[in-house]
């Protein structure tokens, strides 16, 4: 992947925005994915935000048969455990780096964004915002899971141990194992991180309720 910035698809919630959500789709999808969310979240009492929504480079997916998608790192098994794609994912951590500087540069500091990601996106989203050398507003991570989870110990930042996590994910998931997410969440919790711990009656998806309980969280860490 090529550390310069991502193409990403920008919408902002009124002029001159002073805050940010970087919002990472999941496997196969692209920025696209998830720009029919903002209106139905109803964040009008909320601060001036841009939503950024970055494009993953196309590359391609071992689990897939090598077909080339967009995707945010190789998958090259089932179990996502096992032969992680290490060096994709860190490459994924560069790049949002990447476009959090330029929020930066547009006046938006680190304190003022959130990171979002749905899959593979909540996976690179909580590797990235725990590593991340400065402070976020927050992390949601929906429908994924911590990756390269035994380094992050040793790795994460002392900036971001307090910083107000959502995890959210599918009681019915058949692409990312429900006990998965489970488990990133309470290694989370041991470390201890704050992290509100969502469930619903749902397969690989977002639904309504859940969309309502990102709202109430974004306005609460961007106030």
């Amino acid at each position: 992947m090529n550390p310069d910035l991502l193409d990403a698809l920008e919408i902002e919630t009124g002029h001159h925005p002073t805050h940010a959500v970087i919002w990472l789709h999941g496997l196969g999808a692209d920025g696209n994915d998830f720009a029919p969310i903002v209106p139905e979240l109803r964040l009008q009492d909320a601060p001036t935000i841009r939503f950024v929504f970055p494009h993953a480079p196309v590359q391609p997916v071992t689990i897939n048969g090598g077909m080339a998608m967009r995707s945010w790192y190789d998958i090259r098994n089932a179990d996502l455990a096992q032969r992680e794609d290490a060096q994709g994912i860190r490459q994924s951590e560069q790049a949002v780096q990447a476009l959090i500087r330029r929020e930066n540069r547009r006046g938006i500091p680190a304190a003022n964004i959130v990171l979002a990601g749905f899959s593979q996106g909540c996976a690179v989203t909580l590797h990235t915002g725990l590593r991340l050398e400065e402070r976020l507003a927050g992390l949601v991570g929906l429908s994924g899971y911590l990756p390269i989870a035994d380094t992050l110990e040793t790795e994460r930042s002392q900036a971001n141990l307090d910083t107000p996590i959502f995890m959210a994910h599918g009681t019915q998931d058949p692409v990312v194992p429900f006990q998965r997410a489970q488990a990133s969440c309470r290694q989370l919790q041991a470390l201890g991180y704050a992290v509100t711990w969502k469930t619903y009656p749902m397969p690989h998806s977002v639904c309504l309720d859940e969309i309502h309980d990102i709202a109430a969280f974004l306005k609460q860490v961007l106030a």
